[in-house]
């Protein structure tokens, strides 16, 4: 009986050694890479107040989609509004030109500049993808899930940023 309790008593050991050791190595390999979650700027609520959303008027057309597979982004304009009262929920901090604008597919934070932006975040919700065009006049953050997209577009070519947010 005695040397039966050694025996598992050792392979309790060793196999507990083998999987911190097999832990600690994939750990340490995937550190910093796409498998860490990811990080976003937090808004206290003392440093943020809510402003009231303003969805657009009028939809936009989009032209049909292409079938060839291009390099090239969607078109940069979002293609329809939301409903009234579904827009996006601005959120301004006390400099007023960080705000972020929370969508169904996620939430993009940008720092609006009297002539330009940045964006400072971007977070998809849950089971939602993202992919961000960057150019020296816009940036487009597109929230995508199975065939729905939502499309958060900020633009400064013809004047201060503008943000518009689009469901397609």
């Amino acid at each position: 009986m005695r040397r039966g309790l050694v025996h598992v008593l050792a392979w309790l050991l060793a196999t507990g050694a083998a999987v911190t050791l097999s832990w600690w190595g994939v750990h340490t390999v995937m550190a910093g890479t796409a498998y860490d979650p990811p990080r976003a700027l937090p808004i206290t609520a003392a440093d943020a107040t809510t402003q009231g959303s303003k969805p657009l008027d009028t939809p936009t057309a989009r032209p049909a989609p292409s079938k060839s597979a291009s390099a090239r982004p969607p078109a940069p304009a979002p293609s329809a509004t939301r409903p009234p009262g579904t827009g996006p929920s601005p959120t301004a901090t006390g400099s007023g030109r960080v705000k972020a604008y929370d969508t169904d597919g996620g939430r993009a934070v940008f720092d609006l500049g009297p002539a330009s932006a940045t964006l400072v975040s971007a977070t998809p919700g849950t089971g939602w993808s993202m992919q961000v065009w960057k150019t020296e006049t816009w940036i487009r953050v597109e929230f995508g899930k199975g065939a729905d997209r939502v499309s958060v577009f900020c633009a400064w070519h013809d004047g201060p940023p503008h943000v518009e947010v689009g469901t397609y």
